[in-house]
């Protein structure tokens, strides 16, 4: 069994956009440079964006993290979403999701230039990836073929059962390993929750992506031998056997399904890094 291992996979790629970075800075005078807008206090948020701002210095990009109060005014937001916009110092800007429910998450998005989107979340970005012209990838789904890719993993004639249908997650990824391109030219199902008997579609998946959000939802017995397993959940349930009191596990029971598979991500360590590494090579993109 082979362990797709983001945190290796991610520190590759990294060097390389290091490598680049230099050269970016050398030719216009300045790093790459990305912005993140983090409103409230949401824990798993500002650990995420944390990240994000520690990868940037990592590789040699300039980092500002905007820090709003989750009382902010949705036009307030959008006000600012604009300034960002027109900042001729930053090359790309992400607002983190979740965002408080008194705002319009997709007013806020579309308000995004698609030229500064590195999340690529934009309906121009998005409607550029269903046509197969440039534009930002969104990054989890993007850090996933990058992870097949990386490890070599074949996708073309083989199929692919996606379970989940997010507009970040699901959805993206089943366009993307359906094109005409490596990793691709998957035969995709996309199951979600109202999928009927989603352990027979399951089972079917040469490669088997799962972003449910809910923990250990994929069992060994919806596995078929010799599968591909990307995990895309994380979540944090008490164990007080534990220094920290939780342990982080995905939507996939993992000791379960690891014997029957070809290959799996772990939880942490796999999809994760990857969805970083993709946002720096965005912004990579976006700095020219």
């Amino acid at each position: 069994m082979i362990v797709l291992d983001g945190r290796h996979c991610s520190d590759v790629l990294k060097a390389d956009i290091a490598r680049r970075a230099l050269e970016v800075e050398a030719r216009r005078g300045r790093a790459p440079h990305l912005a993140a807008v983090l409103v409230g206090d949401d824990g798993a948020s500002r650990t995420y964006v944390e990240a994000k701002v520690k990868a940037c210095k990592a590789v040699g990009f300039r980092s500002t993290l905007i820090q709003l109060p989750g009382t902010i005014a949705e036009e307030e937001l959008l006000a600012r979403v604009r300034a960002l916009n027109e900042d001729r110092e930053l090359d790309g800007f992400i607002v983190q999701l979740p965002l408080p429910t008194h705002i319009n998450a997709d007013r806020v998005i579309q308000a995004i230039d698609p030229r500064r989107d590195v999340d690529g979340f934009h309906p121009v970005n998005v409607g550029n990836m269903v046509l197969g012209l440039p534009g930002f990838l969104p990054a989890t789904p993007s850090g996933i073929c990058e992870l097949l890719k990386f490890y070599r993993i074949g996708t073309a004639g083989r199929h692919c059962v996606v379970v989940g249908r997010s507009n970040i997650v699901g959805t993206p990824v089943s366009i993307l390993l359906s094109r005409n391109a490596d990793p691709g030219n998957c035969t995709v199902t996309l199951a979600h929750s109202r999928t009927k008997d989603l352990p027979s579609i399951t089972r079917q998946a040469d490669i088997l992506v799962v972003a449910i959000g809910k923990p250990a939802f994929i069992t060994a017995d919806m596995v078929k031998e010799g599968a591909v397993v990307v995990d895309v959940g994380i979540h944090r349930l008490p164990d007080p056997a534990k220094r920290s009191g939780y342990r982080l596990v995905g939507d996939v029971d993992h000791a379960a399904v690891a014997p029957k598979c070809a290959a799996i991500t772990p939880v942490p360590g796999g999809v994760g890094p990857m969805t970083i590494t993709s946002l720096l090579l965005n912004t990579l993109k976006a700095a020219g």
